[in-house]
This record gives C-alpha cells, sequence and structure tokens, in this order.
C-alpha cells in the first residue's frame, strides 16, 4: 500500500465536501485514513462490478475484531457537531455508516463526502441532522436503503411510534422533537427459513425495540454464508467487545424481532 500523504489525504476530503457548505470540524486520524484507503484501493475499486451485498460484505468483513466504542461521535445540543470518522472503535451504528460510505466510495478522497451523505439528513453535518434513528435510513433524505420488512414472506406488526419521545416524556436526543412513524417489524418466532432465504446478503437488520420512542435497539448487517445465516455486528456483549458474526436466528431467540432495510 502507498504511504498515506495524510495533509493531502484531508485537503482534498474537504475540498470535495464541498466549500459552500456549513462550516465544521472533522475529526479522522492517520490510522482511520491509511484504512480508508486500503479498503477502497484493495476491496471497493477491485469489486466495483460486484453486487452491493457482495461487496458490503468485503468491506464489513475488513472490520471484523474491531473493538466495540460507544459514544464516538461528538456532537449535540451545545456542542458543535464534528464529521468524525473513527476505525479504531466502533459501535453498531457506526460500523453501518463506515461500511457504506465505503462501498459508496470510488476514490479513498470520496470517502468523507460519502460519509456526510450517509449519516446526516441532506448531507448537512449537524447534530439534529444526524439519521439518530435506525429508521431514518429509509424515511430521510438522501435515503440510505429501502424498507422490506413486510415484503418478507411474514405477516410483519406495524407499531404506531413517536420516535425520541420517553415515557416520563424526556427526550433521547433533546431538542430535536417527536418523530411520528409507523414502524414495521417481524416477530422474532416469525422468522422462519422462507424469511432467511428472501434475505441478501448486505441487507441491515435492526433489532426491534418495544421501548416508547426507539424503533430498533441494535443494528448489524446480514451474511449468508453455506453454513447459514449471520448477523455481522459491533457487539457490546461482554464476551464479544468487537465486531464479530454470530448465527441469526441463535441471536433472535430472546428478542422481539426484526426491521429488515435494504441498501439502495
Amino acid at each position: 500500500m502507498a504511504e498515506v500523504n495524510w495533509k493531502t489525504f484531508m485537503l482534498t476530503a474537504l475540498l470535495l465536501i464541498g466549500a459552500g457548505s456549513k462550516a465544521h470540524a472533522v475529526s479522522m486520524n492517520e490510522y482511520t485514513a491509511g484504512k480508508v484507503r486500503s479498503i477502497i484501493d484493495n476491496v471497493v475499486i477491485p469489486y466495483r462490478d460486484a453486487d452491493e451485498g457482495e461487496r458490503i460484505d468485503r468491506v464489513s468483513r475488513a472490520f471484523l475484531g474491531t473493538p466495540y466504542h460507544e459514544n464516538t461521535l461528538v456532537g449535540g445540543i451545545n456542542q458543535p457537531e464534528q464529521l468524525v470518522a473513527a476505525f479504531n472503535g466502533v459501535d453498531c451504528f457506526t460500523l453501518l455508516d463506515y461500511v457504506y460510505a465505503l462501498t459508496k466510495s470510488d476514490a479513498p478522497q470520496a470517502f468523507l463526502p460519502r460519509l456526510t451523505v450517509t449519516r446526516y439528513e441532506g448531507g448537512r453535518v449537524d447534530y439534529l441532522n444526524r439519521r439518530h434513528f435506525f429508521t431514518d435510513w429509509s424515511q430521510k433524505y438522501p435515503r440510505n436503503a429501502t424498507d422490506i420488512t413486510a415484503s418478507l414472506g411474514a405477516q410483519a406488526v406495524v407499531v404506531t411510534k413517536n420516535l425520541n419521545l420517553k415515557r416520563d416524556g424526556g427526550e433521547y436526543v433533546p431538542g430535536l422533537g417527536g418523530i411520528h412513524r409507523q414502524v414495521s417489524y417481524i416477530p422474532a418466532a416469525k422468522v422462519t427459513p422462507r424469511v432467511l432465504e428472501e434475505l441478501k446478503t448486505g441487507d441491515f437488520v435492526g433489532i426491534y425495540s418495544r421501548a416508547a420512542g426507539l424503533d430498533v435497539s441494535h443494528v448489524g448487517i446480514v451474511i449468508k454464508a453455506p453454513d447459514g445465516v449471520y448477523f455481522r455486528n459491533a457487539s457490546p456483549l461482554a464476551n464479544n467487545r468487537s465486531v464479530v458474526d454470530v448465527p441469526l436466528r441463535s441471536y433472535l431467540k430472546d428478542k422481539p424481532g426484526i426491521v429488515v432495510l435494504r441498501p439502495l
């Protein structure tokens, strides 16, 4: 791999983000910049003609074993939002951000602009524009995915939720307000072999949450292999604390159900 010219990489990426956008800080270390270049040069570009699922599988495979780190994003109602890219550690949502943005990048310098439109509604870096909820990926523009839950050969349950509003009236994301949304999910008991057959490698799966104000509690990526269907995810469990593959059916044994988004 060619040595990364850090300053040139950052300058080019920042120019691609666009001089007309609202000014914001960018946080990306040299380790991450090197990984971006390596993954795009050695995985994304050589497999540009493969189907999207295969590319998502190959890109996400590069994160297996990455430590689980939560709260890596910077920003809040009283703190300026930063565009953060940190491959040293990921949580379940940032893993999807990075994998999707990498898959859509045709050069290393294109990664930060792609991450911007992946993570933020309208590509505007702002705390309240961040896609805080899994179903934002299929509802907010530019859309990253289509919600295919109801089409997977099982009787989906539709629940009307006020996302972001806690049962006690508080907000998970202060200042965002409530988001009235219908959320479809397939109960875990209905995730039959037929449903598994309909899933594709690269589909994004959210674990449905019964909690007020939330659509899902965890997310990951479907990986179909000869020996079964796996759930690739940044696991916070004490015996993992990293990106791992686990059998999807086993993982769902004590879970309410799944929401499935197919990448665009």
